[in-house]
């Protein structure tokens, strides 16, 4: 069904235009084209848009000058930068004219359709934020599992979500912490406002701080207008700091203060700037034995760990793995103009065989090259370039007539711990058991003997 508001994009590119274009138009959008600013501009004066995306290369003005034109003309049209060559300062100037965002490529079409999705208006330059949260519910189902402790996750996820509560989310890389973070902001009553993303270890020590408190005009060199830090961006509604454990020690200090008191000291400011920003802290790293290692503050440890969240590896997912193939094939299908590959079981049971140390992003990409590379309507091992030596064997107990169950169980048990180099909790996870029960496993062989 198509929306009924149409989206401009003004790029002298015409390719860019139409991968962009055949994009949104899948998902539902009628998309307008300009190929130059001032037939951009026309269409802006004679028609209503939804949202304009401009790019910053473009050959009569700059990106902020036609961003400022159109402002002129529709003050309340949301209005999205996407640029191949961005800066700080063009960053900065184009959100205070008022951009909803500033993209510098390369960046995902599910980055640019998520933030259409989020904010292109209706037609009359409000934003229909019931359509949107319903349209989130639709994409939060995009947690695909049958897995319990998943979703028993995802229903706490859910039951907290209206509180104000700090949450904790740990677990491997490219399992999902970053679309749990966003399934807890879309069901919470801050939706309506932004969930704004930071970092921690992509910025530079001395860029952090401002970063995350922003800054006044002429609070050091360079400084030439205030700028409005992530703390700021995401009042009322959600702050995501990705891989906390590599703030410095100096940053978690005032982080804390932040927390606690509900506000912040923007670099050179003279007052404080009250705050009203839920913060929803990600980490794959082990937060307790870095506190040992005197890397991480205990006291902030306490504060960020209000609500613990675990998303558990796709290794003790198993029966995951199937349904997301099926998704992820689809998906991939169909973003590629390909008709609806399948699968066959023995290739399916190789993938259940890989240990994914990459997790669902390993899966995401393993399962994206198989449809590119597969020629026919079938996806087969061949298309896959799983190694080997990346295979779990764990689980191919010989069976030798005369065993009974118990024995088996012993077998599969003692060949696990082998496999993990005797490392009885990750040895747990992946027999599916907890490590109490391994533990009584254990005793139980012992005394046999």
């Amino acid at each position: 069904m198509m929306k009924s508001t149409p989206i401009l994009i003004i790029d002298d590119k015409a390719r860019d235009d139409e991968t962009l274009s055949n994009t949104l138009a899948r998902i539902g959008y009628t998309v307008e084209c300009a190929s130059n600013t001032h037939e951009g501009l026309d269409k802006v004066q004679s028609n209503r848009y939804g949202m304009v995306i401009i790019d910053q290369k473009i050959a009569e003005f700059s990106c902020i000058e036609l961003l400022k034109k159109v402002k002129q003309n529709s003050p309340k049209v949301p209005v999205l930068i996407i640029t191949s060559h961005g800066s700080v300062k063009s960053a900065v100037e184009a959100m205070k004219e008022g951009a909803i965002n500033y993209l510098v490529k390369p960046c995902s079409q599910g980055m640019i359709t998520g933030l259409i999705e989020k904010y292109a208006s209706n037609g009359n330059g409000r934003y229909d934020h019931n359509e949107k949260k319903i349209k989130y519910s639709e994409n939060v189902a995009e947690i695909i599992t049958q897995d319990k402790k998943l979703k028993k996750t995802l229903m706490l996820a859910k039951n907290i979500a209206p509180s104000n509560s700090t949450v904790l989310i740990q677990g491997e890389s490219g399992t999902g912490k970053e679309l749990l973070a966003e399934y807890i902001h879309h069901h919470s009553g801050r939706s309506i406002k932004p969930m704004v993303a930071l970092n921690c270890a992509a910025l530079p020590e001395n860029l952090a701080e401002s970063e995350l408190f922003g800054y006044e005009k002429g609070s050091f060199t360079g400084a030439a207008g205030r700028r409005i830090g992530k703390f700021e961006q995401a009042n009322n509604g959600t702050l995501l700091l990705d891989e906390i454990s590599e703030m410095t020690l100096r940053l978690q200090a005032k982080l804390l203060r932040a927390i606690q008191q509900r506000q912040i000291d923007r670099i050179g400011g003279s007052k404080t700037v009250p705050i009203n920003t839920r913060i929803i802290a990600i980490t794959n790293s082990d937060l307790k034995k870095a506190i040992r290692k005197e890397k991480f503050r205990e006291d902030l440890y306490y504060r960020i760990n209000v609500i613990p969240l675990i998303v558990p590896p796709l290794r003790t997912r198993k029966k995951d793995i199937p349904i997301l193939v099926n998704h992820f094939i689809r998906k991939y299908c169909s973003t590629n103009g390909k008709r609806t590959k399948t699968i066959d079981q023995e290739t399916m049971e190789l993938l259940l065989r890989k240990t994914w140390r990459g997790n669902i992003r390993e899966l995401e990409n393993c399962i994206e090259r198989a449809v590119l590379l597969s020629e026919n309507e079938k996806i087969e091992s061949a298309h896959l370039f799983i190694e080997d030596d990346d295979l779990s064997h764990i689980g191919n107990v010989e069976f030798v007539p005369g065993m009974t169950v118990k024995d088996m169980e012993k077998e599969l048990i003692f060949g696990t711990l082998a496999q993990t180099n005797k490392n009885r909790t990750k040895a747990a996870e992946v027999l599916g058991i907890s490590i109490r029960t391994l533990r009584n496993k254990l005793n139980e062989y012992k005394n046999e003997i």
